[in-house]
């Protein structure tokens, strides 16, 4: 579906324009700046204390230009101090829902939130949760917490769930013209949350029957990307024992003009969504009897392609008559996806950690990730090692040439991405290996 301009819709709430935005990151924070810009007098609310220090001289905790920009021509008040919800007539929850590392839903950071902004809330004020939960969350978590903390049922106050949608990096589709869904515990939050959103976005609203149908739509939407993504990384591995190359063979049925939508291969999925959300439905679905057998098996493909990956070097460097431990190799890209900072999940973090198991020498470089890289450019990059890595698709290295890793005595590449020419590398003499190609 392409860009559509929507006009905003002037909001007649009875309280001021006042919001409070609880937690400051990927979600939070452009949500936060953009009420600013829509005329919203804003409160946001992080228990980070350098987060807030940061965002107050002016910087964003995580690369984004534009957001930085706004941030320092808008003012917004910044705070640790839950007691400041009183004075708002909004209060957006943005905390992250991670997974502990046996992949169970960690609801600890939204629990926290819950119970610090029920400890202020007053009767008539909307509650919106925009963090990404299982179905079932706002009714089983949520309310349970606000109605023991605050002394006020549901009702009293008003409950909606709003999932987040932001693309990081996309220079196209952002916070305000990305459409949502919108649910809510009864009409009056339902309806009270959609004339909020309207007043914000650009975007379509789709009005949801209930709170749980709104919390079921995000697992939905990453749990199809998880699965597709794992069936083209099964082809990946199939084509490549066939002779195939599997990028080839989707472009070429990208060219159905309806009934396919591509999904390509890589060294695994990263991001704080797809590698994640599947995981909230598989356990709410396994609590209430039913067993997610094709879900649950999508994510395990996934979580392998990092050990695939290192294979491909495995296959390669035997190629050089040298063997894994001892050899030399340098992974380009730490960040979860192309042109940002965000590491979240990502699988360049599993590929180094068993690269190091298996007796390599690895360095890294990646030009958004400076703290975790251990060289500052590409060209020190490529200076001794045996094979170059590429893990993440950043504009810097689609420029990478064969030539250079030629005069610099490189001869693999294992690219995880197939974001570079294959044929450049083959022609010059590089052994290549892509995800399937």
């Amino acid at each position: 579906m392409g860009k559509q301009n929507f006009k905003r819709k002037k909001i007649n709430l009875k309280n001021e324009k006042h919001i409070a935005v609880v937690g400051l990151g990927y979600v939070g924070l452009p949500l936060a700046v953009l009420a600013v810009d829509m005329g919203y007098k804003v409160t946001g609310i992080d228990v980070d204390q350098a987060k807030l220090n940061l965002i107050k001289k002016g910087f964003s905790p995580f690369k984004d230009d534009e957001l930085e920009a706004k941030i320092r021509k808008l003012k917004f008040e910044l705070t640790s101090d839950f007691a400041k919800i009183k004075n708002a007539s909004i209060i957006i929850i943005c905390v992250p829902t991670p997974v502990y590392e046996n992949r169970l839903p960690n609801y600890e950071p939204l629990k926290s939130a819950c119970t610090s902004i029920a400890a202020h809330l007053r009767k008539g004020q909307l509650v919106i949760l925009e963090s990404t939960v299982n179905p079932g969350v706002c009714e089983e978590i949520v309310i349970p917490i606000v109605e023991e903390v605050s002394h006020l049922a549901a009702g009293e106050f008003m409950l909606a769930h709003v999932p987040e949608r932001i693309n990081p990096g996309d220079k196209n589709w952002n916070v305000s013209n990305i459409p949502r869904v919108v649910g809510g515990y009864d009409a009056k939050s339902t309806q009270t949350a959609l004339t909020f959103y309207r007043s914000i976005l650009s975007a379509p609203l789709k009005k949801m029957g209930n709170l749980k149908e709104a919390e079921a739509v995000k697992v939905v939407e990453n749990s199809f990307r998880n699965v597709n993504i794992a069936f083209v990384n099964e082809l990946a591995q199939s084509f490549s024992k066939l002779g195939i190359d599997v990028v080839h063979v989707i472009d070429g049925a990208s060219t159905k003009p309806f009934a396919f939508m591509p999904h390509y291969p890589g060294c695994g999925v990263g991001g704080h969504c797809i590698p994640v959300d599947p995981y909230y439905l598989i356990d709410y679905a396994k609590k209430n009897g039913y067993s997610h057998k094709f879900l649950s098996l999508a994510c395990k493909v996934n979580e392998e392609m990092p050990e695939y990956t290192v294979d491909l070097y495995r296959q390669e460097i035997k190629k050089l008559g040298k063997n894994m431990r001892g050899s030399k190799a340098v992974v380009l890209g730490l960040s979860y996806k192309s042109d940002i900072d965000d590491t979240r999940e990502s699988p360049s973090l599993n590929i180094v950690k068993l690269l190091k198991k298996y007796g390599v020498h690895v360095k890294t470089y990646d030009p958004y990730v400076q703290n975790g890289s251990h060289i500052k450019n590409l060209n020190d990059a490529i200076e001794n090692v045996d094979a170059v890595i590429v893990a993440t698709n950043h504009k810097e290295f689609l420029n990478l040439e064969a030539k250079e890793l030629i005069k610099n005595h490189v001869g693999i590449v294992i690219d995880g991405r197939n974001c570079l020419e294959k044929e450049d590398f083959i022609r010059e003499g590089v052994l290549y290996r892509g995800i399937g190609r």
